[in-house]
């Protein structure tokens, strides 16, 4: 049975180019956000049941994400029924993820909302990735994306601070460098229990 480390953080804390460095390691990454595209893609189970949800939400058989978005921001309860109905399928996804590398010593679990969603407890331990607020701040806004937006998804997350107090691994990256110390400082301390 695989040690499930759980890797989170909030939006531009560098938590996919953290979860390249766990996977440059040898780790198999599970990635929370590329199951959900995956799932939203022509046919599949997701863009099947949003479909059966919010037809207008579809374009040419796969899940439009600035539909999907529009429909949020014009309906509250949306969001909620979103998540009903594609937590399962991803939940199934994350499940044959673990069962095909049940015999890895450690895997990866990248969700953005672990602690939001519960899902630390099916962890045996838990990194957060980290910088600076104002770090965050100017890398977010950086990509493109508006204040207002920002703020909405920071509004949806748990704040920084508690979730560096919940976790077991703080991985600092204002650098690759700090970064990847911290993956290989992190893998060296799971490896060290699982030895004893």
């Amino acid at each position: 049975m695989s040690f499930k480390l759980g890797l989170t953080g909030g939006i531009g804390m560098g938590k996919s180019t953290t979860a390249q460095m766990f996977a440059a390691e040898g780790i198999p990454v599970w990635d929370a956000d590329a199951a959900v595209h995956r799932l939203y893609g022509a046919g599949q189970p997701a863009a099947l049941a949003i479909a059966a949800l919010f037809p207008q939400a579809i374009e040419g058989g796969a899940v439009s994400r600035p539909r999907l978005r529009q429909i949020i921001q014009h309906d509250p309860s949306a969001l909620d029924r979103i998540n009903a109905a594609v937590h399962p399928l991803v939940a199934q996804d994350r499940a044959q993820f673990l069962a095909d590398h049940h015999d890895a010593p450690i895997v990866l679990l990248d969700v953005p909302l672990l602690y939001e969603t519960g899902l630390d407890s099916a962890c045996d331990a838990v990194a957060v990735v980290s910088v600076p607020p104002e770090v965050q701040r100017e890398r977010v806004l950086a990509r493109g994306t508006s204040e207002a937006d920002f703020q909405l998804i920071l509004s949806r997350q748990m704040p920084d601070a508690e979730k560096r107090v919940r976790a077991d691994y703080i991985i600092p990256t204002t650098s690759l460098a700090s970064a990847e110390t911290a993956v290989k400082e992190v893998l060296e301390t799971i490896r060290r229990t699982l030895d004893a």
